[in-house]
């Protein structure tokens, strides 16, 4: 779904530099405020982040050392019920976007006790406004009536949910489309050069200029983020997915390794690796995953894998999201994350407002990279 343009055409107020779900996102929003907008991508040759993620929109524990980001994160949760109707409303697709809760099962008692220490900092960190309970098995299994013995219990988020992450990309490329953005696939951005005017944007298939710049490219954004002076000092970290043949509904809540999509197959993952840029798969972590999956619900022992694909997040040192805008070069911006579904609505909202008042209320300013030298 790429609109190509002729040289003359080859201005926008906005030039979105990446095509994921954090590009579209940002972009749908700064549209949403009147801006022509163009998505600069790289193509199927990129690293594809947004086609391999879990789909959650998921709040417990996430800032656990950062109340900012936990109040992020939760805010964008709660923008997510409107973003997910306006999407359905402009292209009639359906996002399948659930939030009735989430379960992060917990196979020992430590483990549960450490995950409760945890989310209690985080409510004392919040001033009592922070949602969670803590259940062993016996009220696990009014959840879940299918988990396993060997689980200890669980922690319950009132404002967890899931999504169809394909369904997504896709709703938000029709709509950006149909809006009259423009999208570029025809090759990565080496250059990126400010002028008077605005910045004008190189690749082996031609120029662009933008009067604003926005650096969404995931781990590319470590080599453009120092063009318009800022800094992305982000590293991949590998996660692999599995996926299992449909099975009748058991599971109506997303968990942290395990979910069930609207047609019955299941997804499981948990694995955070340290391998560079090998977006593979290893048999060794695809068994510690089914194994992990399978003591958490015993029934999956008997269930037949379709699939596996290994995926690279896009993890800064301290795993928080960049969010910056380039004093050296005003008009050019910084949005990473590892957590683009979550943060979806927060990136059509709040984030492309920002970028396109260059104002906001957000306390963006314990998301700029000066964390890292400081």
């Amino acid at each position: 779904m790429t609109q190509f343009s002729t040289d003359s055409q080859r201005r926008a107020d906005v030039c979105v530099l990446g095509g994921g779900i954090v590009g579209l996102a940002v972009a749908l929003g700064l549209q949403r405020n009147g801006l022509s907008v163009t998505i600069l991508d790289e193509g199927d040759s990129a690293l594809r982040a947004s086609r391999g993620n879990f789909g959650l929109v998921w709040v417990q524990g996430k800032g656990d050392t950062l109340p900012e980001y936990a109040a992020i994160s939760r805010l964008s949760a709660q923008l997510w019920a409107n973003h997910a109707q306006q999407l359905k409303d402009a292209t009639g697709i359906d996002v399948q976007l659930q939030q009735r809760g989430g379960l992060f099962l917990c196979l020992s008692e430590p483990e549960l006790r450490e995950r409760q220490a945890m989310l209690t900092r985080m409510r004392v960190a919040a001033g009592g406004d922070y949602p969670f309970e803590t259940l062993d098995l016996q009220q696990l299994r009014e959840f879940i009536p299918e988990a396993g013995p060997e689980v200890a219990g669980a922690t319950w988020g009132p404002e967890d949910g899931h999504l169809n992450p394909l369904l997504y990309l896709r709703a938000m490329t029709e709509h950006f489309l149909q809006r009259g953005g423009k999208i570029d696939n025809s090759g990565k951005i080496s250059r990126i050069e400010p002028t008077d005017s605005g910045f004008t944007l190189t690749s082996d298939a031609g120029q662009w200029h933008g009067d604003q710049v926005v650096l969404a490219a995931g781990l590319g954004n470590r080599d453009l983020a120092p063009q318009v002076g800022l800094s992305a000092p982000l590293v991949p970290n590998r996660g692999q997915v599995l996926i299992c043949e449909r099975v009748k509904p058991f599971l109506n809540y997303p968990t942290g390794h395990v979910r069930q999509t609207n047609e019955g197959t299941l997804q499981l993952g948990d694995s955070k690796e340290d391998v560079g840029f090998d977006p593979g798969t290893t048999t060794d972590v695809i068994a510690k995953i089914a194994h992990r999956a399978s003591q958490m619900f015993p029934l999956l022992r008997d269930v037949r894998l379709i699939r596996a694909w290994g995926a690279l997040r896009v993890m800064t040192p301290d795993g928080y999201p960049l969010y910056e805008a380039s004093k050296q070069y005003p008009g050019a911006y910084l949005v990473t994350c590892h957590s683009g579904v979550t943060l979806g609505a927060l990136h059509e909202g709040p984030i492309a407002d920002w970028i396109a008042s260059d104002r906001t209320e957000l306390p963006l300013e314990v998301f700029n990279a000066k964390r890292f030298t400081l």
